[in-house]
């Protein structure tokens, strides 16, 4: 069941918002809390109802290991050991159900010879759920969450918004709210933010995101067929993905905050218009946010973080990213974004250190570098996207190729003047106007987003006089969006959005 789906507008959420929101008026709130548990359940197992088994194993798990942590240990080591295991068990199920194919096929060829093994079918959402009871399990570990109530951790891990691609939330942020009673009882202000923003996410995904996909998906798969494409097709077929996976994820995560407002509850920021990015690491503080976060928090700064030297830094930066990018695929192309992001990213702290060697003023950068640092990041992180669109090492560089120029420059007669006008169109979008959380500045829609510490472009001091407000020319032009969209859902078979794969 698809955020985007017939069935989930009309029926499964309307329905479990009334009767959550039914049971919270009668005042049984660990009921609306068992009901919430059994819908999110219900929801997942809507795919594949064998491996809600899994899920079910790895909130006991955790649990127990978590609650273990409660304990006064008069030995640290044996403290040490069971968070060990935890981590290791987690991780043992990713390795299995994602990565087993991917190493047996590597090492298979290594050694020359031919392995026979079955497909494993990849569990929807492992990554997702999966880090965050690591994190959990840690945060646990040093004493800075504890959950001893068995049904409070299942709707922590299993609250459906955030299920299934995230954003990786901790405990700290979403259960306190649901300590709250006003979470159980409606409220319209709520409910009018959470279905805006849910809207707007629902218009990016299903008529922008899916329309630019079909100036992609046939470049790419040319390629994959060894088809060389000229110039201006391949740089095409990259920006067309570029932007159709921009307004994909940006749509889920507008949805899945929205449907979490919709039940008051504030789920963490996850994308923050990072085509906009100046600078790489910029990009990062942007995109996913909350996987970036992790990686930071529990890789990159247990690793050493910058904290002994550059060299070490740099290596750490490199790990870091290599293992961001094999966590979005079992692939030798997703392992390749990463390494790739890893060396931008050290190219990006070394120019920070040459210029602080300098004296430049970091704060203080005149607009014309501005203007180079956006350029160059955006066709950076276009370049780099090729590889994790790509099916295969070879189609990924015939796309490359093609984007220097290497196959021709030139105009091939069969390039659609609508695929260029789409993407114009989208840049224009991506680039210029502003992202939701901008345009509902000052309701408080997010955790983790400040306003205030946003710097104003001029562009976006334009955008604010038209920022949204609880109104009916707002309902009328929501209302009509929301028309346009539902058409092309009625219209159109339904599309995952492209997160579900990782």
């Amino acid at each position: 069941m698809l955020f985007s789906s017939a069935e989930f507008i009309f029926l499964f959420l309307p329905i479990t918002l009334t009767v959550f929101f039914q049971i919270g008026y009668l005042g049984k709130y660990r009921l609306a809390v068992v009901f919430l548990v059994a819908s999110s359940l219900s929801f997942y197992s809507w795919w594949n109802p064998p491996y809600l088994l899994l899920l079910v194993f790895s909130l006991i798990f955790n649990y127990l290991i978590g609650s273990c942590f409660k304990r006064d240990f008069k030995n640290i080591l044996y403290k040490k050991l069971i968070l060990t295991i935890g981590i290791i068990t987690n991780l043992a199920l990713i390795a299995y159900f994602k990565y087993a194919n991917f190493f047996l096929s590597a090492f298979s060829d290594f050694l020359g010879i031919n392995f026979n093994f079955k497909n494993i079918i990849l569990p929807l959402a492992i990554s997702f759920f999966t880090f965050q009871q690591i994190a959990y399990l840690i945060d646990a570990y040093k004493g800075e969450t504890k959950e001893y109530n068995f049904l409070d951790y299942c709707l922590f891990v299993t609250f459906f918004p955030q299920l299934i691609a995230g954003p990786i939330v901790h405990h700290k942020e979403v259960m306190p709210q649901f300590a709250t009673k006003s979470t159980y009882r409606f409220n319209s202000e709520n409910m009018a933010i959470g279905i805006t923003i849910f809207c707007l996410g629902l218009f990016k995904k299903v008529v922008l995101a899916d329309n630019i996909a079909v100036y992609a998906t046939p470049i790419f798969n040319a390629a994959l067929q060894g088809k060389t494409p000229t110039f201006a097709e391949a740089w095409v077929g990259a920006l067309a993905y570029t932007l159709q996976l921009y307004f994909d994820f940006s749509g889920y995560s507008d949805m899945a905050i929205g449907i979490g407002r919709m039940f008051g509850v504030k789920l963490p920021i996850n994308f923050n218009s990072p085509y906009k990015a100046m600078s790489i690491s910029d990009f990062w503080r942007r995109w996913h946010i909350t996987l970036s976060n992790f990686l930071r928090d529990y890789l990159y700064i247990p690793l050493g973080g910058s904290r002994k030297g550059e060299i070490r830094r740099n290596s750490n930066l490199l790990i870091t990213m290599l293992l961001g990018g094999l966590w979005h695929g079992a692939g030798w192309t997703f392992v390749f974004w990463g390494g790739l992001h890893g060396v931008y990213l050290i190219i990006n702290h070394q120019w920070r250190s040459l210029r602080k060697y300098l004296k430049h003023d970091l704060q203080n950068t005149h607009w014309l570098d501005k203007s180079f640092g956006y350029v160059l990041t955006f066709i950076a992180v276009v370049t780099a996207w090729v590889f994790f669109r790509a099916e295969s090492m070879n189609s990924a560089f015939i796309i490359l190729k093609g984007m220097f120029g290497l196959n021709g420059v030139f105009i091939s007669d069969s390039l659609s003047k609508k695929s260029i006008l789409w993407i114009i169109s989208l840049l224009i979008i991506a680039w210029f106007a502003p992202n939701t959380q901008q345009w509902i500045e000052g309701k408080d829609s997010t955790l983790d987003y400040d306003s205030n510490k946003h710097i104003q472009t001029p562009i976006e001091s334009f955008w604010k006089r038209f920022k949204w407000k609880p109104n009916n020319i707002f309902g009328i032009i929501l209302g009509c969006l929301m028309f346009f969209t539902i058409k092309f859902i009625l219209e159109v078979p339904d599309s995952e959005f492209l997160y579900f794969n990782f």
